[in-house]
């Protein structure tokens, strides 16, 4: 049985095994997919800016003599876009997609509250915070049992809190480092940098928070085929989801 609308039983969380449902709404799709997209040829593109000067420094300034407190690997160019060194290319790939993250992300932000999607499907509750309802989310998440039986659309406490550290802190804090890092509003607003400790720790922030997105995407690969990629990709693609046993 396929449904466009939850009905009363799947409401109350009482959806049997192997229905198929609908899991995802149409913002919550085109921005998945938008987002992925860019995100991949951000984190590309990053690497060849990288590869220019793969050093890192803290305050404001920093050069080839400066004490740096990482040196990066030289990333081989399967992971670089384009898929050699050119630095001009890179930022211009970088800075083209980096418009389409922010206003996507912007879009997705007006969408989520329009359709009530953070209020319904993010916000944690008191009892997800007992110590008894974390560990038993924990156990679940050890043995591979993603869903909640009780309502299996429902996202658990970790799932709630991993994608709003992305939502509202990872993404944001690097479109704003990306921002402070470009000449042009650096130059409009200067103090952005100073907030940040400088051109360095702004460069420095940059480079850590998109790690963090990187290996947030990892885990989220992992998880996906772990969940079932055929059934999960299809909700992603169409928003229908089967119900699994």
């Amino acid at each position: 049985m396929e449904t466009g609308t939850p009905t009363e039983p799947e409401r109350a969380g009482t959806v049997i095994a192997g229905t198929v449902i609908r899991r995802h709404n149409w913002v919550t799709r085109i921005w998945h997919w938008v987002n992925a997209i860019a995100v991949l040829i951000l984190l590309g593109s990053g690497l060849g800016i990288s590869n220019a000067h793969p050093r890192l420094y803290w305050g404001r300034y920093g050069a080839n003599f400066d004490s740096a407190w990482a040196s990066l690997p030289y990333f081989p160019a399967w992971l670089t876009i384009p898929a050699r060194y050119n630095l001009a290319i890179s930022r211009r790939w970088h800075l083209f997609f980096a418009l389409v993250l922010g206003f996507g992300l912007l879009a997705y932000m007006i969408g989520g509250l329009v359709t009530r999607h953070f209020q319904r499907d993010l916000r944690i509750r008191g009892r997800e915070l007992r110590p008894a309802a974390i560990w038993a989310d924990f156990r679940r998440h050890l043995a591979f049992r993603f869903h909640d039986e009780r309502d299996p659309r429902a996202y658990n406490l970790f799932q709630k809190l991993s994608y709003a550290g992305v939502l509202f802190i990872a993404l944001p804090l690097a479109i704003l480092t990306g921002i402070a890092l470009s000449p042009g509003m650096n130059a409009a607003w200067p103090w952005v940098l100073d907030v940040l400790g400088g051109r360095q720790s702004a460069r420095s922030i940059h480079f850590i928070t998109a790690t963090l997105l990187a290996l947030f995407l990892i885990v989220h690969l992992v998880l996906v085929i772990l969940a079932g990629p055929l059934n999960e990709l299809r909700s992603m693609i169409t928003g229908r989801w089967r119900v699994p046993e």
